[in-house]
């Protein structure tokens, strides 16, 4: 999300990440084994909200390899809910994936896929 814009907006997408972030947390305990519901739920409609928010304070997100990057994790996390047996390698190429997208560069992140190389947005 862009850090300008209506400030009601920017609180909402910290409460959402605040929120994902505790359901994720969960959802990591839980597939290590601890006696916690399934927060898979959680981690999907979270991370669709956020997606969604996200989406409408800027519509081209699709075009950019970080909207595809959410796409491919939204996705990971429905497979989790389909295939418990992969439910931990899954998660931790959530994790990783995560990590590596949020760290990287913005001018990556923000890029074009459907145009690689050009470097425009």
């Amino acid at each position: 999300m862009k850090a300008h814009g209506p400030p009601a907006l920017r609180w909402l997408s910290v409460a959402l990440r605040s929120l994902h972030l505790v359901a994720v947390i969960c959802l990591g305990a839980e597939v290590l084994g601890a006696p916690l519901p399934s927060q898979s739920t959680n981690v999907l409609l979270s991370g669709i909200a956020m997606f969604a928010l996200d989406l409408w304070n800027k519509p081209r997100l699709l075009l950019e390899w970080s909207g595809l990057a959410l796409l491919l994790k939204l996705c990971m996390i429905v497979l989790m809910a389909l295939y418990q047996p992969w439910r931990l390698p899954i998660f931790l190429g959530v994790v990783v994936w995560s990590v590596i997208f949020a760290h990287a560069p913005a001018s990556f992140r923000h890029s074009s896929w459907w145009r690689s190389g050009t470097g425009n947005k």
